[in-house]
């Protein structure tokens, strides 16, 4: 019988109503006592490192998690992580780069609705993350959610309020969970032989710049002191505009020529960037040599350029880095 640790971190899953709205009350062990059948398959043991509202959660509680599962990684075959759906995405992004090459599975999981609900999705959510953990085949970072298991790189949160809150973006799920049954649609455990790895350490100086029509370039200028690396956000498959002052593209220049890292997005969802498409695209990547997020999702992009940022801010190293595919998070980069 499988040992699994779930990590209570709060979120809607664990909350309760209060004069001021919904707020994490619930404790780790509370959680646990609202699925009782859990234990024909498997032990739980229940620890808690803090209690917030996901809104609140930021990198330092994802350093917290991926050092107290580095710590407890010997202890348990799994670990079941309840986290609330706000920032999900961007938790099993960030733990995706802390943690790699794990196999032993570490789900994240939470709910649209309180747990102690009587209409809930949180029992159904938990009970299947805690099934799923319990599952030989299961291994790395991963979000269960609605029946679904998505990579840990390639969720995000689509629906505010519906119980089909996440989708996988640009990549299959690994597997759906129906009637206590699990079926894989990605089985590849065992494939990658390299040790886990853990990592400590996050550049958190990483500022998303959304493009909107008429968007002024030297605002990127103010931001330069401040910052590290610079998302942009842009249009369609990617591109500079170009509004006749030239401004986006003297920013990137001052950016690059002071060390900083300017990575290109996409706010389309699906489908990915292809900065090579179009003029506005092509003449600024090959100018500047601006790596770009291709079909990742936008929460991959800015967790994966945290992490790398932890360890190099050389322009070259970075880019290497930032294109290796890490927990399915990137398929595909055209040469050149």
């Amino acid at each position: 019988m499988k040992k699994i640790l779930l990590i209570a971190t709060g979120g809607t899953i664990a909350s309760k109503h209060t004069e001021s709205g919904l707020s994490p009350k619930i404790t780790g062990k509370e959680l646990l006592s609202y699925i009782p059948e859990a234990k024909n398959f498997c032990r739980i043991e229940s620890i808690q490192p803090f209690s917030l509202d996901s809104t609140n959660v930021c990198w330092e509680q994802w350093l917290i998690l991926a050092e107290l599962i580095r710590k407890t990684y010997q202890e348990y075959d799994g670990f079941v992580i309840c986290h609330g759906t706000d920032t999900m995405a961007y938790t099993a992004a960030a733990l995706s780069y802390l943690i790699q090459n794990s196999q032993k599975p570490i789900v994240i999981t939470g709910s649209q609705k309180p747990i102690d609900l009587p209409d809930t999705d949180a029992r159904t959510n938990l009970l299947d993350s805690v099934r799923f953990a319990s599952d030989d085949r299961a291994h790395d970072v991963c979000i269960v959610f609605g029946g679904s298991v998505i990579a840990g790189t390639r969720a995000k949160k689509e629906r505010t309020k519906s119980y089909n809150a996440f989708s996988s973006i640009n990549y299959p799920p690994i597997a759906v969970i129906q009637d206590k049954r699990i079926i894989f649609y990605i089985d590849d455990k065992g494939r990658n032989s390299k040790p886990v790895s853990f990592s400590d350490s996050l550049g958190q100086k990483v500022f998303l710049y959304r493009l909107i029509p008429g968007s002024a370039g030297n605002v990127l200028d103010v931001l330069m002191d401040r910052y590290d690396a610079l998302i942009i956000e842009s249009f369609g498959v990617g591109g500079i505009p170009d509004y006749g002052d030239g401004s986006f593209r003297q920013a990137i220049r001052k950016w690059t020529l002071n060390g900083k890292i300017v990575v290109m997005a996409t706010q389309v969802p699906n489908e990915g960037s292809d900065m090579s498409v179009y003029e506005v695209g092509h003449a600024v990547k090959n100018e500047y040599n601006i790596p770009e997020s291709y079909d990742m999702t936008l929460e991959a992009v800015i967790a994966k350029t945290m992490w790398i940022l932890g360890k190099t801010q050389n322009r070259n190293e970075f880019k290497e880095l930032f294109y290796a595919s890490i927990n399915h998070d990137l398929l595909f980069v055209p040469e050149g």
